[in-house]
């Protein structure tokens, strides 16, 4: 019996056997090196689209700026969402090509991507300092210059928890609401706000809409994402469950961001390591309060310890997706 608002896909495959496909592809693939030193990786090609418009659009002194930023990011998203649908429409009548959307949204699902360059940081960091800050430099945008070891570990535990959120189990969340179109608007989304929603003084008006438009589209998966890393403790060997809960519970609210907060915080419970706090971007330094009450000096083994969690986390997530599946 099909759950009533997510129906079968054109090919007669439900949603959610498509999904759980693209999670095994990911886990087992994530994103072959051979294959994207030939064609460019949809992301690196919606990229490269965002950058030609953001060059022609974004023009200081001219006006109009936070208008301007609102019709590229409704532009880019309502492309992306088409080219979705386009290909979930044209997959209905090939063979077994439901298989071929999983493959597609395998790519746009980042899982095994994110627990490789974590998983660098830490090989990296108990080799020297700089192997550790050259790693980190690949998965966060603060000066890695300006990062002890302490300070790369929890950088490094950081974007594992945040990006657990908005690069895992938001576009499982998205793919679920609206099958492939939801995906692709989604990720447009997420690398537009990576691109032109941060602070940086050149996208403070243009790419204000880009940014608010990504608080809400992560709002419910980035809460999510903290009960099922609070959830997955339970089960993952050397750290508390308990912690998460309530770090999760005292200080997500407090985070500078709506939403990364609560993934920050319920790993940094579980670890008893405290994250975020202030950090620094160029010459800028952003002032943020502490998630959890921990300890701040984080080591490689704390990486790795927060690498288990993550891997739980993901198998709670797909052990979801295949109950949706048998439903």
């Amino acid at each position: 019996m099909l759950v009533p608002w997510l129906p079968e896909a054109g090919h007669g495959v439900h949603l959610f056997v498509i999904l759980l496909l693209a999670l095994l592809i990911d886990g087992a693939f994530g994103d072959p090196p051979a294959i994207y030193r030939r064609v460019p990786h949809p992301v690196a090609a919606l990229g490269r689209l965002i950058e030609v418009l953001e060059g022609r659009f974004n023009r200081p002194g001219e006006g109009r700026l936070f208008l301007r930023g609102l019709l590229l990011t409704g532009g880019v998203v309502t492309l992306s969402a088409t080219v979705g649908w386009a290909v979930s429409a044209a997959a209905a009548y090939l063979p077994f090509g439901w298989v071929l959307e999983a493959v597609l949204a395998s790519t746009l699902i980042a899982f095994r991507g994110l627990h490789d360059h974590v998983r660098a940081v830490a090989m990296g960091l108990e080799q020297s300092l700089e192997a550790g800050r050259a790693a980190v430099a690949h998965i966060v945008g603060r000066d890695p210059q300006s990062l002890d070891g302490a300070g790369v570990a929890r950088a490094a535990i950081e974007s594992a928890a945040e990006n657990f959120a908005d690069g895992v189990v938001a576009p499982v969340f998205w793919f679920v609401l609206f099958g492939l179109p939801g995906l692709t608007a989604y990720k447009a989304v997420n690398t537009l706000d990576s691109m032109i929603g941060h602070w940086a003084p050149r996208f403070e008006r243009f790419g204000k809409a880009a940014a608010r438009l990504d608080d809400a589209a992560n709002w419910v998966p980035a809460r999510l994402a903290g009960v099922v890393i609070a959830t997955a403790a339970m089960v993952t060997p050397g750290v508390d469950s308990r912690g998460a809960w309530r770090a999760m519970s005292e200080d997500a609210w407090r985070h500078r961001s709506p939403n990364a907060g609560w993934p920050e915080a319920a790993m940094a419970g579980a670890l008893d390591v405290a994250l975020a706090g202030p950090r620094q971007y160029g010459e800028v330094v952003v002032e943020d309060a502490w998630m959890g009450t921990g300890r701040r000096q984080a080591t490689p083994e704390d990486i790795r310890r927060a690498l288990g969690l993550y891997r739980w986390a993901g198998l709670l997530l797909a052990g979801l997706v295949t109950l949706g599946a048998v439903l």
